[in-house]
């Protein structure tokens, strides 16, 4: 089993041959699809007239301040437009594919973070509200493996339930990750819009586990949450976790092939 985590549009920035490569996959093994969708949601959320607000962490780190209506919108255009634009354009192509949220049969339980530590914009470190942003801690598989089972593509959005079965914004990178160490997946691909980890002006092909988290600290932001994502799942026991360019003719295969791409493994 495979699961492959894309960005929240399936069709830009991604390689026309995407569709037809998956459909090749299929053949032969089972995939699970995790989707993004942030720059989409910051759009839509604009357009509701609710701005979107964004924090750093101490570690320079920048993300979206989810609070309550954030939370819905965010669940909405996730789950709702996006999610099914996805599962739309497979089954056009003549992929049997079925989307569902994290939410659905608690697929992914999150705990809310209560406090965030934050950096205004004066540079001072502050503690916020954790709003409503959380914590993966668990993920159910059956409903999953049911789907997979039936031949459908499941397509994951990435938002979880709290322990108060509250709607919580959780990473779609990391989702993938759980998700893939909960179905005991083969391997864990993230396709982004670079090759994979850059260092010194490089792309590292190959690296340990262990290298890898000593890296840690020369990757940039956007691409240490990827790195970081995954470890956990090689931590899950996903036998590699690999980041790959969407924008290479079958990309999904060039990946499972480690052309061009970052393969981590344990």
């Amino acid at each position: 089993m495979i699961v492959i985590k894309i960005g929240g549009s399936i069709v830009d920035g991604l390689h026309s041959s995407t569709i037809s490569d998956l459909k090749n996959i299929l053949k032969q093994d089972k995939v699970v699809l995790v989707h993004g969708g942030g720059k989409e949601v910051t759009i839509i959320g604009n357009k509701l007239g609710k701005e979107q607000k964004f924090i750093v962490s101490p570690g320079g780190v920048k993300s979206r301040y989810t609070d309550k209506e954030t939370a819905e919108i965010y669940t909405m255009v996730m789950s709702g437009k996006i999610n099914k634009t996805i599962v739309r354009l497979l089954l056009s192509n003549g992929i049997s594919a079925a989307g569902i949220s994290g939410i659905d049969g608690s697929t992914i339980e999150a705990l809310r973070k209560k406090k965030l530590l934050v950096v205004n914009s004066k540079g001072r470190k502050m503690i916020i509200d954790g709003g409503y942003t959380g914590k993966i801690n668990k993920i159910n598989t059956l409903l999953i493996r049911t789907l997979i089972e039936g031949n459908f593509v499941p397509v994951v959005s990435p938002i979880a339930l709290s322990e108060e079965t509250e709607f919580l914004n959780v990473d779609g990178d990391r989702a993938a990750a759980y998700i893939a160490g909960g179905i005991s997946a083969d391997k864990v691909i993230f396709i982004t819009n670079v090759n994979g980890l850059i260092l010194n002006d490089e792309l590292v092909k190959e690296m340990t586990y262990n290298k890898a988290k000593e890296s840690l600290p020369k990757i940039g932001h956007g691409m240490e949450k990827k790195v970081m994502a995954c470890l956990e799942s090689l931590d899950m026991g996903v036998k590699e976790a690999i980041i790959a360019s969407g924008d290479v003719e079958n990309p999904i295969s060039s990946a499972i092939f480690h052309t061009n791409c970052t393969v981590i493994t344990k």
